[in-house]
């Protein structure tokens, strides 16, 4: 059975009810104009399309076209993870049809940043579509990364590294990309400038004024700029809009961090998005700070952990990261473990050492787990599955002061 999945006939109804109409933004009519005579043979101007093909009503699968005449553009290309009820599937992908009816208009694609909800489809996008992708530095490492793993299908020479602050022209749009804050680095929100007006899409962002050290706050007075000026539509994220409150300040989590490790005495295993780099970084600061030595645990941390390295994202002490077969050497309580599986994915680093089914190493009693990320919906029931095996097997979990 295959191993991902495009959308049947059934999804493409589904997508087609769900986006009907398509979002068709049309110049304004000046009132200076005279009415145009009903036999007139004026050429009327293009309307720009918005057409979201993921990510509408959904959480996941993040793909939006814009198109204005002969020029099409995409904003972002991610995957979904299946439900319970789906089988043999690992992946989906979004619908492509659109596109290929369209394929002569395709000048490009945007990514907002480096998340698999984002970026994951892009190799099967690139098998069909030999365009331009267009994203900021970690982002480009991570989809370059991804690409590995899919050649010889994908071949694409077309990866160009854009950064926050830059503008970019493609046919009838010009993008300005603006820094926000997220889980990831270099994550941007973008401008979209089109005949008919400006769109701002935020891409996902967290506003958080005390950030980790040496990353600035979201640029606020930008998007206010962008606010006066005008905008024609706002294209935001949602995830979470309906809980109360602000999300925790990452200067908030390096403090937790530091009073969770000052008070336990063995092994401390933390688990998060392989992809947040800033957690990476307060995980291994704190660690210096009480004398530990840090283990990097499963394939995609690993990863980012040396793409961050190459672009001179994290700073730390040369003997401080050390390798699975060096974990022995030392105590317990000297010993950090930087770990996948925070969202309970069953082949994850934590998932197997709460199964006792990783080969390298295994929870002990005493052990303090951290789940320092927030549960991404329809992912309630693996996590708890997971928390539960860990409790059995003598760990102490703590998984709500850190879901930021």
């Amino acid at each position: 059975m295959s191993k991902y999945q495009k959308s049947d006939k059934s999804q493409r109804e589904t997508m087609e009810d769900d986006l009907a109409p398509r979002a068709v933004l049309r110049p304004k009519q000046s009132h200076d104009s005279p009415p145009k005579k009903k036999n007139s043979k004026s050429h009327r101007a293009p309307a720009l399309r918005v057409i979201p093909l993921g990510g509408l009503r959904e959480i996941g699968k993040n793909m939006t076209v814009f198109e204005y005449g002969n020029d099409l553009i995409i904003i972002d290309c991610g995957i979904a993870f299946p439900d319970d009820n789906m089988p043999g599937v690992d992946t989906i992908i979004p619908d492509f049809t659109y596109l290929r009816e369209n394929k002569e208009k395709i000048r490009g694609l945007v990514i907002t940043h480096g998340h698999e909800d984002h970026i994951g489809a892009i190799p099967w996008f690139l098998q069909e579509f030999d365009v331009p992708v267009y994203a900021t530095p970690l982002t480009m490492k991570l989809i370059e990364l991804k690409l590995d793993d899919f050649r010889p299908k994908v071949k694409s020479n077309k990866l160009q590294v854009v950064r926050a602050g830059e503008s970019l022209t493609i046919g009838h749009f010009t993008f300005d990309f603006i820094h926000v804050n997220h889980s990831i680095a270099d994550a941007v929100s973008i401008a979209i400038h089109t005949p008919v007006g400006t769109i701002f899409y935020t891409g996902d962002f967290k506003i958080d004024y005390t950030p980790t050290s040496g990353v600035p706050p979201a640029d606020l007075g930008k998007i206010a700029a962008l606010g006066n000026e005008g905008i024609l539509a706002l294209i935001s994220e949602s995830t979470n809009v309906e809980e109360p409150g602000t999300s925790l300040s990452e200067l908030d989590v390096g403090k937790t961090f530091e009073d969770i490790f000052h008070r336990v005495k063995g092994r401390v295993i933390v688990a998060t998005f392989s992809s947040n780099v800033f957690r990476l970084q307060q995980v291994i600061s704190t660690a210096e700070r009480f004398g530990r030595k840090v283990l990097i645990l499963g394939r995609s941390i690993q990863n980012v952990f040396e793409a961050a390295n190459k672009l001179d994202y994290l700073t730390y002490q040369p003997n401080t990261i050390i390798q699975v077969n060096e974990l022995d050497q030392y105590p317990p309580e000297k010993i950090v473990i930087l770990a996948t599986g925070s969202q309970g994915e069953p082949m994850s680093a934590l998932t197997r050492l709460a199964f006792s089914e990783h080969k390298l190493t295994e929870i002990i009693p005493g052990d303090t787990v951290i789940l320092s990320s927030s549960m991404i919906p329809g992912n309630e029931a693996a996590i708890y599955n997971v928390i539960n095996e860990l409790f059995m097997r003598g760990a102490n979990v703590i998984y709500k002061t850190l879901s930021a």
